[in-house]
């Protein structure tokens, strides 16, 4: 499914990073989730990583 809504864990893992990494990333603004749970926790369609990672490539 295009538009599932994955954990933060589940970003990292495809990533290749370690969930705290990713962690730091969004609180340097680097990746931004595509939502915030009211509990805090983020969730992540792998569309929007890629093209905030596409965007940033592009950028450098």
């Amino acid at each position: 499914m295009a538009d599932e809504l994955l954990t933060s864990g589940q970003v990292a893992k495809r990533l290749g990073i370690n969930p705290s990494t990713l962690a730091r990333y969004v609180r340097e603004g680097k990746l931004k989730p595509s939502l915030t749970l009211p509990s805090g926790h983020h969730r992540w369609t792998w569309e929007d990583v890629l093209e905030q990672l596409r965007a940033q490539q592009s950028e450098n």
